[in-house]
């Protein structure tokens, strides 16, 4: 009995040690964009740096919702990806460490101001525009007219063709509704919104899961930003992709550091590799089409061209408030969500 318990003392003091040991290495990453994307950029720093990296995929609203319960005990040391008006609400919630990466003096104006909005607390990787992508065999198929406006979608024809994502789960659907209100007023907004959920048969958790899906065949419409269609058009799909005629929004991705992050560290490395060429050069080795906020970055040869594309003037500062984003979400499931067919929540 003793030599039993002094070997299970033994183990347990050996396990500790390992899993302190690892502690120190490794960097606990939740990602925010395609998962192609992950896992190069996962491979990239660790090549990089030799440290050992735990990267999960999440929808961003799904990562926010993580920071926010494990607040107390991080279990997160870096945000990487998703719409950068989500990582403004960590920031205002004060789930966000400050933080001066490297090679901040090659950004971009763009990522500049979106840095000093979220008070140090976030740095812009990329952007992209929103828009959707039509399957041009599935409505040939159809017989029924291509769209080239945001209110084309929610005419009859298309009923059960249109996929979108929730904006509870998803940043790019929450783009979706806060360029529809500055497009077209609040309430105006919701009734498009309660119109257009007519035509969609399940509301996806992922922002690219809908122009996935269009690129599969299985839905006629994907709401996605447009370089993830491009992705898709490039891989094959019979994809014709769409600028909205009223116009449209953007995103600004981020990267961000969790307060209190257990590596703090090697979050910080992360951050600086992020924003380095290198860092925003795997967006284009994984096949991917956003617009690098470095300067110095390649651009992707096939990342579309946002200067020929109208676009709103994007308030990140009112879409990025906690308060408001809680209020819209709330509105969306009384007047939009209690009226659609049903939720995807795989």
């Amino acid at each position: 009995m003793k030599l039993v318990t002094s070997l299970g003392a033994g183990a347990a003091l050996w396990l500790c040690a390992a899993l302190t040991n690892a502690s120190a290495q490794d960097l606990n990453v939740l990602c925010g964009v395609d998962e192609d994307w992950c896992a190069t950029m996962e491979a990239a720093f660790e090549t990089e740096t030799g440290l050992r990296v735990a990267m999960e995929r999440r929808s961003t609203g799904e990562i926010l919702d993580q920071i926010r319960d494990e607040q107390d005990e991080p279990h997160v040391d870096v945000w990487w990806g998703g719409t950068g008006d989500t990582h403004l609400q960590g920031a205002a919630e004060g789930l966000l460490e400050a933080y001066q990466p490297a090679h901040s003096e090659d950004a971009l104006p763009w990522a500049h101001n979106f840095f000093q909005m979220s008070g140090g607390k976030a740095s812009g990787v990329y952007a992209g525009a929103l828009g959707f992508a039509y399957n041009s065999e599935i409505l040939e198929d159809r017989d029924v007219p291509t769209p080239s406006c945001w209110k084309d979608l929610t005419g009859p024809r298309y009923r059960g063709l249109v996929l979108m994502a929730n904006p509870k789960t998803s940043g790019t659907a929450f783009t979706v509704l806060a360029t529809l209100i500055q497009l077209l007023g609040e309430d105006e907004a919701f009734a498009y919104l309660a119109a257009l959920a007519k035509n969609i048969p399940q509301f996806t958790t992922s922002g690219a899961a809908p122009v996935k899906a269009a690129a599969r065949g299985e839905a006629g419409i994907g709401i996605s930003f447009i370089h993830d269609a491009v992705t898709q058009k490039l891989a094959g799909a019979p994809l014709v992709i769409v600028a909205p005629c009223e116009g449209t929004g953007y995103e600004i991705g981020a990267v961000s550091i969790v307060k209190g992050a257990r590596n703090m560290g090697n979050a910080r490395r992360f951050v600086d590799f992020a924003m380095s060429p290198e860092g925003q050069a795997t967006g284009a080795q994984s096949g991917q089409n956003q617009i690098p906020s470095n300067a110095r970055a390649a651009l992707p040869p096939a990342a579309p061209d946002i200067s020929l594309i109208r676009m709103v003037d994007y308030d990140f500062a009112t879409f990025g408030s906690p308060e408001q984003r809680r209020r819209l979400l709330d509105r969306f499931d009384k007047e939009v969500l209690e009226g659609a067919s049903s939720v995807e929540t795989q």
